[in-house]
């Protein structure tokens, strides 16, 4: 039986040690079973937490603990693990108790300072479970400035396109808003910025999969909204506007659903890497057809049918859209428009414009003569 508790416990402790290498060392996007077991588990509680109140607020604060809860919980488990690892290789390869061998392998884990008076000197067993505590907790350390590194940059850019795109974002509304305001050539800067912080998202989020359980500030902005918003405002501009839509709408797309496959990878979710351009979205031709007449009426220009146009928007969001509503889905965003279901109930909440102070806007002059 004491060779049986070694073998356990060394597999245990490979286990471990496995599971902190993954997560927080190799920079490769590799799958962690805890980290989704546990992000699984405390979001499930959190969220049952908050349904009595019956709205997205209470769910959005009851998420808000969902990451701490899971850095906190990752070093518990990576801990407690080692602890009862060491704990059975103690046990396996001497005389000791169980209550002894727990209490000499905590002692050494932890670092208390004490010993068993069980032995007269302590194995090698000792000293490697007395570094073990401290480099487990110093990389825990390590990793939380390369998590608030990355979601600052990402938050910048989200906070920066409410002005843009409204709250919550939505890309008909970026369109509009552009139109009406005569920013439109600010379009191909803004499509760049989001160019590249759609690949830093997919190199930090997949390397990285509890920066998803980080939420924004503010509930009304999320990153997957913002980047679904931006998405969609380049694939109706390339769509309606053939000729005049700059490049960087196409660069866009592409780095935006680029960026999702690779969370998807890392998250262990299906999707099509060469869908049909042909395959129904689930966008309906109504809800196409209600953006279209807004941000026309907007002054936003049209070289394209509208008939036309939807044959060329289905083809662009087809390459993006499950992965966007899977990922909104996951990441409890807010419920905002062209962005899917979420596991709560919720009414989708429309972004607010802003009322046009403009003077001539409020007071009109006469009409101009010819």
């Amino acid at each position: 039986m004491r060779m049986i508790h070694t073998l356990l416990g060394v597999l245990l402790l490979l286990l471990v040690v496995g599971s902190i290498l993954r997560t927080l060392v190799v920079p490769r996007g590799l799958y962690s079973a805890l980290v989704s077991r546990l992000w699984a588990v405390l979001r499930t509680v959190l969220r049952l937490w908050a349904t009595p109140f019956g709205t997205y607020r209470a769910q959005d604060r009851a998420l808000t603990w969902l990451a701490p809860l899971v850095l906190l919980g990752m070093l518990a488990v990576w801990l407690s693990g080692m602890l009862l690892a060491y704990s059975l290789i103690l046990h396996g390869t001497s005389d000791l108790s169980w209550t002894v061998s727990v209490r000499e392998a905590g002692s050494s884990l932890f670092t208390l300072g004490f010993a068993s008076g069980e032995r007269l000197q302590l194995s090698a067993i000792d000293f490697l479970a007395a570094a073990s505590g401290p480099l487990v907790i110093a990389l825990q350390i390590a990793y939380l400035p390369t998590l608030y590194a990355a979601y600052q940059r990402r938050e910048t850019e989200v906070t920066l396109l409410q002005s843009r795109a409204g709250e919550p974002a939505w890309g008909p509304e970026l369109l509009a808003r552009q139109s009406l305001v005569d920013t439109e050539t600010a379009l191909p800067q803004l499509y760049r910025d989001w160019e590249r912080l759609a690949a830093d998202i997919g190199e930090s989020h997949s390397n990285y999969p509890v920066l998803l359980s980080f939420r924004s500030p503010q509930p009304n902005r999320s990153w997957v909204v913002g980047l679904i918003a931006v998405m969609d405002a380049a694939a109706l501009h390339l769509a309606l506007c053939p000729r005049s839509a700059p490049p960087e709408a196409r660069l866009v797309i592409r780095a935006g659903f680029t960026a999702m496959r690779d969370i998807a990878r890392s998250l262990r979710v299906d999707f099509d890497a060469d869908p049909d351009p042909t395959t129904p979205i689930r966008l309906t031709y109504a809800e196409y057809l209600g953006a279209v007449a807004m941000i026309t009426a907007a002054g936003f220009p049209r070289e394209r049918p509208v008939e036309d146009g939807w044959r060329h928007f289905n083809g662009w969001r087809v390459n993006y859209e499950a992965l966007a509503y899977e990922l909104a889905r996951r990441s409890d965003s807010v419920p905002a428009l062209w962005t899917g279901p979420r596991d709560f109930r919720a009414p989708v909440i429309p972004p607010a414009r802003p009322t046009d102070r403009r003077p001539e806007a409020l007071h009109p002059g006469p009409p101009t003569a010819p």
